[in-house]
C-alpha cells in the first residue's frame, strides 16, 4: 500500500489501512505513506481491507495497492518429502529447484512492484513540486518587474524639471 498523490486542504499523505478476517477479527493495520501488512491466515473466506482518509477529509487520494499471497511450509508436502527419502532421484531434485525458482521469482515480482509503486509516487511528488516552483517563480518575476517599473517612475519624477520659469535651486 502506498499513497501516490494527495489533494485537499492539508494534503496529508497518511492513510489508515486495516485488514479484517472472515470472522471479523482485526489481523493488522498500517498508518503510513508506504505501508505493508503481513499476516498468516488459518481460515478460508473473504478478507476485508479498509482504507481511512481521516487526516485528509476534504481531499482525494490516489492509492497503489499490491496483493501477494504465498505459501510457506505446508506440512503435507514436508511429510511426503520425508517419506520418499530418495536423495539421488532426479525428479525430486528438479522439483526442489523449481520450487526455489518459483519462490525467488515471486519475491522478485514483489520487489519490482514495490519499486514501480515508489517510482509513481515520486513522479507525482515531482510534478506537484514543479507546479509549486513554477507558480512562485512567476510571482517573484512579476514582483521584480513591478519594482523595476516603480524605481524607474520615481527616478524620472526626481529629475523632472518643473514647468515654472524660475529654477529650483
Amino acid at each position: 500500500l502506498q499513497v501516490q498523490r494527495a489533494s485537499g486542504v492539508t494534503s496529508s499523505r497518511n492513510v489508515l489501512a486495516t485488514v479484517s478476517g472472515p470472522s471479523g477479527s482485526r489481523l493488522g493495520s498500517s498508518q503510513h505513506v508506504r505501508g505493508q501488512i503481513n499476516f498468516p491466515t488459518q481460515e478460508t473466506g473473504f478478507y476485508r481491507l479498509c482504507l481511512d482518509n481521516q487526516h485528509n477529509r476534504f481531499g482525494a487520494m490516489q492509492v497503489y495497492l499490491n496483493f501477494g499471497v504465498y505459501y510457506q511450509g505446508l506440512d503435507t508436502e514436508q511429510e511426503q518429502l520425508q517419506d520418499r527419502k530418495q536423495l539421488n532421484d532426479t525428479l525430486d531434485a528438479i522439483e526442489v529447484s523449481m520450487r526455489r525458482l518459483h519462490n525467488r521469482i515471486f519475491h522478485m515480482w514483489r520487489f519490482y512492484n514495490f519499486l514501480r509503486m515508489r517510482k509513481g509516487a515520486d513522479s507525482f511528488l515531482l510534478e506537484a513540486n514543479q507546479h509549486y516552483i513554477n507558480c512562485w517563480s512567476l510571482a517573484q518575476s512579476c514582483i521584480i518587474l513591478l519594482s523595476g517599473a516603480l524605481q524607474l517612475y520615481f527616478l524620472k519624477r526626481l529629475f523632472a524639471a518643473p514647468s515654472a520659469s524660475r529654477p529650483r535651486c
